[in-house]
């Protein structure tokens, strides 16, 4: 009986203890919404390209003599790089001269000498046919005559047609050794033929001594004096002077806040304390399907003398600012990926719930655009609070050791 009344006794006691609490709510931590100024951005990481690299090397098997730059040296367009040599290279110019001086010595010959002698050999064989078809004509009256026998006759007409003969061969070689003849045309040929043999002999030793082809910045030397420089391989690599640019990848959700134009700031990992200026001016048409990633590519307009290509780097690209709007800690709105997301304010002690508008998404903040105002205070998840529940706002924690703190009463 005992035991019954004091089963009883507790029920009693438990009631009136829950009775005695249930008003208290629910303990629960919330931020206000307050306004402040707010930076939306797109973080990403990449590295410093230059427009283009230009590999130096020797196009013939040479030994370097000399190397003039090193890794790091600033170069000019036509600066000498290097210089190589190629024991054959001199033969060859030498050969190839004296191929242009005798090709040159028999043109000037087919000019001053060979046409004269055409044209004396013409004469000559003109004179020699006047006088053939003289004898003909002669012998031709002796046989009508009887003082000749036929056969006197043809031999003095085979005579004509041999010297006409000849007079043809003397006029076509005059034709040939005028100017437009066969000869005339064969003898300059010989002789543009030698000065492009001596013009290839001197281009391929000007090959030789290696040069910029534009102004640059040196980034490796692969080869020193005595070495044996094989046609194709690379002595040296230049950067290319022209426009520095960034090249990083950013995740495909960041891609509907990015536009070419955007400004940029770059931080080089090497010198965090160094940001420098840059503009966002290309997006790739494609995602990458493996990594869920998009390229992205920034002009660096006045480089800092630190940036070396490949250097890696953080570009923050500014997506929107506004130096003062509603603003909430990005924990405490519910579903913000969702069609209609909604934070759970603490409104006279119970917990309701309200859906908003977001804007610009900072660092851990988001814009509230509508559905609260000013000064209302939005319960944190960790609660556990539901909508209708009763609340009782827990006074915010001291910080803890070391600056940590809970977060309450966000108000920057």
């Amino acid at each position: 009986m005992k035991g019954g009344t004091l089963i009883v006794a507790l029920a009693v006691a438990g009631a009136v203890a829950a009775v005695a609490l249930w008003p208290k709510g629910r303990d629960v931590d919330v931020v206000t919404v307050n306004k402040a100024p707010l930076t939306q951005s797109v973080v990403a990481t990449g590295r410093i390209a230059t427009p283009a690299r230009i590999a130096i090397g020797s196009p013939l098997t040479a030994t370097v003599l000399e190397i003039t730059v090193r890794e790091g040296d600033l170069v000019a367009p036509g600066q000498v790089l290097a210089r190589l040599r190629s024991d054959d290279a001199a033969a060859l110019i030498a050969q190839a001269a004296a191929a242009l001086a005798e090709a040159e010595a028999r043109f000037e010959q087919t000019v001053q000498v060979g046409r004269p002698v055409a044209a004396q050999q013409l004469a000559q064989a003109e004179a020699n046919l006047k006088v053939a078809q003289a004898e003909a004509e002669r012998a031709r009256q002796l046989v009508a005559q009887g003082f000749y026998a036929r056969s006197k006759a043809d031999d003095a007409l085979r005579n004509a047609a041999n010297a006409a003969s000849a007079v043809d061969t003397a006029r076509a070689q005059l034709l040939a050794q005028a100017p437009g003849g066969t000869e005339h045309n064969a003898a300059r040929a010989r002789v543009e033929q030698a000065r492009a043999q001596l013009a290839n002999a001197k281009a391929r030793a000007a090959q030789l001594t290696l040069t910029a082809p534009a102004a640059g910045t040196v980034l490796t030397r692969k080869a020193e004096p005595g070495d044996v420089a094989s046609a194709g391989k690379v002595l040296l690599e230049i950067a290319d002077a022209g426009e520095t640019r960034i090249h990083a990848t950013v995740d495909e959700k960041n891609l509907r806040l990015l536009a070419t134009g955007q400004k940029a700031r770059g931080v080089a990992d090497a010198f965090p304390n160094q940001a420098f200026d840059a503009e966002l001016y290309y997006l790739a048409p494609a995602v990458d399907p493996l990594r869920g990633t998009v390229e992205i590519r920034f002009r660096v307009a006045r480089p800092p003398a630190f940036l070396r290509p490949d250097m890696t780097v953080s570009v923050e690209t500014v997506t929107g600012h506004k130096d003062s709007t509603l603003v909430l800690p990005a924990e405490a709105v519910r579903e913000p990926a969702s069609a209609k997301p909604w934070v759970l304010l603490a409104r006279d002690g119970i917990a309701r719930r309200s859906d908003v508008s977001l804007g610009l998404t900072g660092i851990g903040r988001v814009e509230i655009l509508g559905g609260i105002a000013e000064g209302d205070q939005a319960i944190l998840p960790a609660a556990g609070a539901l909508d209708g529940d009763k609340v009782r706002i827990r006074e915010p924690r001291k910080p803890k050791v070391g600056g940590v703190q809970v977060p309450q009463g966000f108000t920057k």
